[in-house]
């Protein structure tokens, strides 16, 4: 995993080594579903795994028998048991509206769209932490008690634009596929 996975480009396979970094840590995860880190020589936990995420660790996990990677299947898990574990992040219409997009046209776009846009979240977040580091825990959370309305209106009007942005695409995709069909004589 380089650092997050949504810090790799499109293309590139998260979990390889980039020029001048060193090779990933390598989680192993026995048939037992016991998962053993071989940097530390040890049997590691799923918190211990999602500890290594939040560090922006550099890893992969392995099935130790085939070698096969299992990265997403772990980070998979990780993000089923924070949602079954208090308040959950997706709702279930937005579970669904994902899974419908499995088989869909649109489905490698959409797992593009959505990592750009949790990306953008971030580099905002970062710049928010940033300009409030010097505030005490009871300033951070009057400045944010202050912002809920401005931060909602701003994540609003950034949905709004996403949502323009994306149909004006499905347009543009449309208009393409009309042109390309009836370039080869076929009318829908």
């Amino acid at each position: 995993m380089n650092g997050t996975r949504g810090s790799a480009p499109a293309g590139k396979q998260p979990t390889a080594a980039r020029a001048g970094e060193p090779a990933p840590r390598v989680i192993k995860k026995y048939p037992n579903r016991r998962l053993y880190d071989t940097a530390s020589s040890s049997y590691i936990t799923l918190a211990q795994v999602r500890q290594l995420v939040m560090d922006r660790a550099n890893f992969v996990v392995r099935d130790a028998k085939t070698g096969e990677d299992l990265t997403r299947s772990i980070l998979l898990q990780i993000i089923l048991e924070a949602e079954a574990g208090g308040a959950p992040m997706f709702t279930e219409e937005m579970l669904a509206n994902v899974i419908r997009f499995y088989g869909h046209a649109m489905q490698g776009f959409m797992g593009s769209y959505l990592e750009k846009n949790i990306q953008a979240f971030m580099e905002m977040q970062a710049t928010l932490a940033e300009q409030s580091k010097g505030l005490s825990p009871e300033m951070w959370s009057q400045f944010m008690r202050l912002q809920s309305p401005m931060m909602q209106g701003l994540m609003g009007n950034y949905v709004e634009q996403s949502k323009h942005m994306f149909l004006q695409m499905q347009e543009q995709i449309a208009k393409q596929a009309e042109q390309m069909l009836g370039a080869f004589g076929i009318k829908r």
